[in-house]
Formats: structure tokens, C-alpha cells, sequence
């Protein structure tokens, strides 16, 4: 068929090539682009083609034009939070559609215009809505060809340049996802991430010739032009919702091959193989190349950036399921240029670190791990981030922490002035990841339920909190009160099924209740779409003697709101050991008990399931003092708080 007209009904299968394990390739994106280093932008022409997967016709189409966020300060991302100096002071970004046509047909240009679903702000320009001649009919497609203009801003949320460094996020006009209820193609926001349908780029990017390219996919070609003085490089790749690239003359490049046989030993493929109740055959990983492009001032790193990215492919695949593309890269952004680390996009990632960055800080380990355990959670799980941010970096906050803690363990506190590892010789505690997710949660733990669109939420620190540590913590108790082994097999579950596909939350809670029997929809409707707090507190304790007896009691209260049943163990003098579970329903309960020995100590939630719990301070008794807990309280109280300021930190 002549490319760019309506297609003729056909079967599914046929249509943007081929179908994969999430259904049918939705777009299909051929981009060609060239950096202008003088004017600081991208000239390009894109060939996109749309399949239409809806029971309506289509009379619309809707796309992204991200970049728009940074053309004025008028914009509602920048009215949310705050136009940064650097763009004032002439680093203003922009995106322009200079043609969109329908290949081979009627040119849509002059019907573009900008829609602004979230709010009422007119200036916003990060919607374009594009009414068509002829609606589009289920099970057919669109090609249109479209020209655009991005003008870079300088570096900030995620995308931009800074010196002779590039970074392309959002850089072009992107169709947004149609579902049941219409299109769902937000504004950008302040406090938001991204969602888009799955299928295949291919692009092909001209930069200088002394540039470095790093790209999502696999390079299929490159060209040189010595007249002038350029290189060509096509980048493809299949089933991804997304393409990024960077650029600079600067970077050194290193690979390497990720080799599952040298990585993962035949004792460790049977382990999470049996947790997870699947074939070792089905826990296999496959090889996958490792790109590095670093600043040469870190390249004493580079050794810690191939563990990093190593230990992400070896445990999130051990966990969920083999990375199924053949390559990562992995981009660390020059100095001045930390607004585009720590970002996420298909099978291309960016880090960051310092020129003397000790071991033990969690820098850029921590980083390189949780960057890329969003290849699942994000990449290949596709969830809504715009409404449901939770489900991204709640669930990869969950799975990093796991992860972390296995391999690294904990890390110093961030104490270094000057670069100095003063924590570490000082003695000062060091931080392990409940701990850091559970004092970053009770900074603000009534502020937001962590259901709720991202722009929605109290303020930024209340979406950060409620979209990362909160959720963390939340899935943390649940594996608890779960049990380990269960955990893994919804885990897995979960990520293998909707592979590909857009997941909600109730999508979450069908697995959750599937794999486990049980019904948590009490848990889910408190801790999930809730925000009262839990909080179970040793009430009144005495035991008195009558006689060679002892009569006690024992007063357990509900302070929070929250319901969810506990476990109480009351041990006395004689070594006697009481057990009891309480639901929790009412505001308190009491047990009395009578025997030759007097109560030696309440405890509630003895195994620790209940990370929620807002105050563990108030859930033991015991009836002598222990003089040494008031040093491991203070302790802990230096540690909790150097970890909320790491957290207020990394939220900024």
C-alpha cells in the first residue's frame, strides 16, 4: 500500500509491521535529526504512524509538545515549580511544527492548535490537538509527516545542554495514548513523568563528527561526512514507548558485555528460580551490552559504574524476568549539568556523581541501580505516570531498596564537607533503606494518599514522598505481612503479565489478591487510596502479686486511624512467653493473665511486619530499664535525621 493513506480493514497482526507479547505495535516513529550546536537545536522530520486499537472512529489526534514547557514562563510547569535562572537568563527552550501532513494527503498544519486539558491556562502550549479530514477507523492507521524545530533549553528537568553536552528528553512531537474514555495526553507538570504507547523508532541523528553519541537501541549504521565535517548514526529499536540521545565531545565511551554465566551462578538461578516457583529455565538472563559514556575527570569510576549497571541486570532479572534488549547505556552528565542525571528512558539512562565521590555513599551506585530498575518499571511496564506515579517509582523504590540492601548493604551518612568521609570517621550510623524510606515517610505521613495525580499532590515534597518512600515502605509491610516467597511470585507475576501494556492500580491489587488467596483490598483501601496513619501503642502494663500470684494486665491502644491486625507477645520474669493477635477494630484491648512471675516486657508487632507504624517508640514496655537503649536511641535519632535531609535533598 502507498504510505500515509487510511488503510483498508485488515487484521490486527498486519498492521506497524508486527504484534508482540503486549498486543499490537501501536506507532511507529521514523525520525531523521541534526544538532546545530550554534543555534542549540534539533532540525528534524518525523514519519509517524498511528493504529488505531479503539471501538470508536477517530476524529483527532492529540500530541506532546513537551518541550514548550520551557518557551515562556507562562507555562504551567514553570507556574508550578518556579522558572530556574538559567532559563532567564536566555537558556529558554521550545518545540515548533513547522508541517504535519498527512503522507500523501491533506496538510493539517494550519488546523494545529493547543489545548490545555488539566487547567485553565491558556499560555500552556504542551497539548496540540489536530482535527482530521476523515476520522480514523478501528483497526486502521494513520502516517503523517511532520517537520519541527527544538530549540534545547539550557539543561533543566531532565533535558537541555549545558557547555557542549546534549541531552534529548522530550525532544519530539509525540502522540499521545487514546483509551476508552478519549485521549489521555497531559499537560507537563512541575511534579510529572511521562506515558506513551509502545512501538518501533528508528532514528537517525547528524552531530559533528568529534561527538560522542550514546542513543536508546541498537546502532544499525554509521556515516561520515568529511566535507562537512559530520556523522550519521541510525538507532533502532522495537517495542519501547520512548527514544532519548546525548551528545558531546567530551564523554569517554567503554563497553562491555553483561555475561550472565560469569554473573549468576547455577546455586543462585536455583534459589530465585524455587522463591519464585518457576522453571531455572524461565529465570535465565541472556548477555546484553553495557555502554558507558563518563566525564574523564570519573574515570576513576568507571570500575563502580559497571557493577552498578552489572547488579541491575543481574537482580531485577533474577527477580522479575530477563532485560530483553541487547543493549544499556549509561550517561553521566558533566558538572553543571546534574538537572539531566538521574533520569530514566528505554534501554538509556543517565547517572551522575562528583570527581571524588568515596565508596560507601550510596553515589552513584544507588542511582545507577534505581535508573535502571526503571527499565521494568516504566520501560516494560508501562503504567499512566501522569496519574499514577506510585507504580513506577513506588514499585522501583520497593525492588532498589531490596536490591541495594543485598549487594551494598548500608551506607554512610551524607556528612562529607569538603569531599571528607567525616561520618565515616566519626563512627556515625550508617543508613539502610527502610530506614530511609520510613523517616522520609514520616516527614509528611497525612500529607497525600499516594493514589492521586501527580500534579495534584499537596505540594512537590508530598508527590515525591507519596510516589517514592511512601509506596516503598507501604510494599516493604505488605511483603511482610505476605511472607517472602509470596511477595516474589506477585512481583514476578505482575511484571510478566503486563509487559508491554498500560496497568492501573486496581490491575496491582488482581494480581496481589490472585497469587496471594487472600483478599487485601482492606490493606490496599487504607495504605494505598488512604492516608490515615497506623499506630499501635502499649498502653497500661502491671502485674500485682496476690499471694505466690501474680494478676496482670496488659492495655493495647490504637492511636492512628489506620485498622490492620497485630501481633502482641508478652514475656514475664519466669521466661514464659504469651503470643495474642489483636484485629485492631476497636480503640484498645486488654489481656489479663495470672501466674508465679510478674511481666517482664510488651511487645507489639514483635517480627517487625508493620513498617507503617508511625511510632515505634510506643509499641514496648519493659519493666526494668535497659541503660544502654538511650545511646541507640540518640543514635538513631542522628541517623533519621540525616536521613530526612537526604530525602528533602533528593527531592529538590
Amino acid at each position: 500500500m502507498r504510505p500515509g493513506r487510511f488503510l483498508l480493514a485488515v487484521p490486527l497482526v498486519c498492521l506497524l509491521e508486527t504484534a508482540f507479547a503486549g498486543g499490537p505495535r501501536i506507532v511507529s516513529y521514523e525520525i531523521s535529526a541534526r544538532l546545530d550546536t550554534k543555534a542549540r537545536a534539533i532540525q528534524g522530520s518525523e514519519t509517524l504512524t498511528w493504529l488505531n486499537t479503539s471501538a470508536a472512529e477517530v476524529s483527532e489526534l492529540r500530541f506532546h509538545l513537551y518541550m514548550n514547557a520551557f518557551r515562556n514562563d507562562r507555562s504551567t510547569f514553570l507556574r508550578e515549580g518556579g522558572v530556574p535562572d538559567r532559563l532567564k537568563d536566555g537558556g529558554w527552550g521550545w518545540i515548533d511544527v513547522r508541517r504535519m501532513q498527512i503522507a500523501g494527503g491533506a496538510d493539517l498544519t494550519k488546523s494545529i492548535h493547543f489545548v490545555h486539558p488539566d487547567d485553565d491556562n491558556a499560555d500552556d502550549r504542551t497539548v496540540a490537538s489536530v482535527p482530521l479530514p476523515r476520522p480514523v477507523k478501528p483497526g486502521q492507521s494513520i502516517t503523517l509527516q511532520i517537520d519541527f524545530y527544538t530549540r534545547l533549553p539550557h539543561v533543566v528537568s531532565r533535558t537541555g545542554y549545558h557547555g557542549d553536552f546534549y541531552m534529548a528528553g522530550q525532544w519530539f512531537p509525540k502522540i499521545g495514548v487514546l483509551q476508552p474514555a478519549g485521549w489521555n495526553c497531559h499537560q507537563f507538570h512541575a511534579n510529572s513523568e511521562f506515558f506513551a504507547d509502545y512501538g518501533r523508532y528508528s532514528v537517525t541523528l547528524t552531530t559533528p563528527s568529534d561527538y560522542v553519541v550514546g542513543a536508546t537501541g541498537v546502532l544499525e549504521s554509521r556515516r561520515d561526512d568529511a566535507a562537512a565535517n559530520t556523522t550519521t548514526r541510525t538507532f533502532v529499536q522495537e517495542d519501547v514507548h520512548d527514544f532519548a540521545w546525548t551528545a558531546s565531545p567530551r564523554f569517554l565511551r567503554i563497553e562491555r558485555t553483561f555475561d550472565p554465566a560469569r554473573e549468576v551462578s547455577a546455586r543462585e538461578l536455583a534459589a530465585y528460580a524455587a522463591l519464585e516457583g518457576i522453571p531455572e529455565a524461565d529465570a535465565a538472563l541472556q548477555p546484553v551490552r553495557m555502554i558507558l559514556l563518563i566525564q574523564p575527570e570519573h574515570a576513576d569510576q568507571i570500575e563502580r559504574h559497571f557493577r552498578a549497571l552489572s547488579t541491575g541486570l543481574k537482580y531485577f532479572g533474577l527477580m522479575y524476568g530477563a532485560y530483553p534488549y541487547r543493549t544499556i547505556t549509561v550517561v553521566d552528565p558533566p558538572f553543571g549539568g546534574g538537572q539531566a542525571g538521574g533520569m530514566e528512558y528505554p534501554t538509556l539512562i543517565t547517572a551522575g556523581t562528583n570527581w571524588h565521590e568515596p565508596e560507601h555513599t550510596g553515589n552513584p551506585e544507588m542511582v545507577i541501580v534505581h535508573e535502571f530498575g526503571h527499565q521494568f518499571w516504566y520501560g516494560m511496564v508501562g503504567n499512566n505516570e501522569f496519574e499514577e506515579a506510585w507504580l513506577d517509582e513506588g514499585i522501583n523504590s520497593y525492588s532498589t531498596s531490596k536490591i541495594l540492601d543485598k549487594v551494598y548493604g548500608s551506607w554512610d551518612l551524607p556528612v562529607r564537607p569538603w569531599g571528607l568521609p567525616v561520618a565515616r570517621w566519626a563512627g556515625l550510623p550508617r543508613i539502610d533503606w527502610d530506614q530511609a524510606n520510613r523517616m522520609a515517610y514520616l516527614f509528611l505521613p497525612k500529607s497525600d494518599s499516594i493514589v492521586r495525580n501527580a500534579w495534584e499532590f499537596y505540594n512537590g515534597t508530598s508527590y515525591g514522598l507519596n510516589s517514592y518512600m511512601h509506596p516503598a515502605l507501604m510494599l516493604r509491610t505488605l511483603e511482610r505481612v505476605l511472607g517472602e516467597p509470596v511477595m516474589a511470585r506477585v512481583m514476578r507475576t505482575y511484571q510478566q503479565r503486563w509487559r508491554y501494556r498500560h496497568p492501573a492500580t486496581p490491575d496491582f491489587i488482581a494480581v496481589v489478591n490472585e497469587v496471594s488467596g487472600r483478599d487485601m483490598k482492606p490493606f490496599f483501601d487504607q495504605f494505598l487510596y488512604g492516608s490515615n496513619i497506623l499506630d499501635y501503642k502499649v498502653g497500661d502494663v502491671s502485674s500485682n502479686k496476690k499471694g505466690k500470684i501474680y494478676e496482670s494486665t496488659v492495655k493495647i491502644r490504637r492511636e492512628g486511624e489506620a485498622v490492620w491486625p497485630v501481633d502482641i507477645r508478652i514475656r514475664f520474669k519466669n521466661g514464659r512467653v504469651e503470643n495474642r493477635q489483636w484485629d485492631g477494630a476497636y480503640r484498645w484491648v486488654k489481656y489479663e493473665f495470672t501466674g508465679p512471675a510478674a511481666i517482664e516486657s510488651v511487645e507489639i508487632d514483635p517480627e517487625h511486619k508493620l513498617l507503617l507504624d508511625v511510632n515505634f517508640a510506643n509499641n514496648s514496655y519493659r519493666a526494668e530499664p535497659v541503660y544502654g537503649l538511650a545511646v541507640k536511641w540518640a543514635a538513631n535519632v542522628l541517623s533519621w535525621v540525616q536521613n530526612l535531609l537526604l530525602a528533602a535533598s533528593s527531592l529538590s
